[in-house]
């Protein structure tokens, strides 16, 4: 199996049901596919394709319509697995003074995080917290607004969770203007 941008593509083809300069064309048909995305544009990520068999013809057959194969193929079974929309999802670590928790912990509910510890320590609280990236943008100016200066955070990546339906009908609306 070779793997490449999430890509994993496996050629199980026997007995020469495709010819050998053909695979490749396939393969890339399948990995551009993966980048430019099935779903709203957005690319595919840690998915498997396994080509298992097909057909020739000596006179019509051509690298770019087996390219054309192996992207419809990906489409045709991406949409058949349904596929889902992910978004990233940020580890956030706000300190804060206890004077300004209940506004920090408000504000981090509005973005859709997820407040997952908070420590006190002396005057300082620190907040954990999961927050999708694409609600974390200007944060750092907020918080800093909200809390007088005194306040400040740090953000990680964490992992990828599937967006919510309404997020996603929105994306999508958006992606087809």
């Amino acid at each position: 199996m070779k793997w490449a941008d999430g890509v994993g593509f496996v050629n199980k083809i026997v007995g020469g049901s495709i010819p050998k300069e053909f695979i490749s064309s396939v393969e890339w048909g399948v990995r551009t596919t993966a980048k430019t995305g099935v779903l709203a544009g957005y690319p595919l990520i840690n998915i498997k394709v396994t080509l298992t068999d097909g057909s020739y013809h000596d006179v019509d057959s051509s690298q770019v319509a087996f390219e054309l194969a192996g992207r419809l193929a990906l489409i045709d079974a991406a949409k058949a697995a349904g596929l889902q929309l992910l978004e990233p999802i940020m580890k956030v670590v706000v300190t804060t003074p206890k004077d300004f928790v209940g506004n920090v912990t408000g504000d981090l509910n509005r973005r859709r995080g997820l407040i997952v510890n908070s420590d006190e320590r002396g005057n300082a609280v620190f907040i954990e917290a999961e927050v999708p990236l694409s609600e974390m943008f200007g944060y750092t100016t907020e918080l800093r607004s909200m809390s007088t200066g005194r306040a400040s955070s740090v953000m990680e990546p964490l992992r990828y969770a599937p967006v919510p339906a309404n997020v996603a009908k929105a994306v999508l609306e958006d992606a087809s203007r």
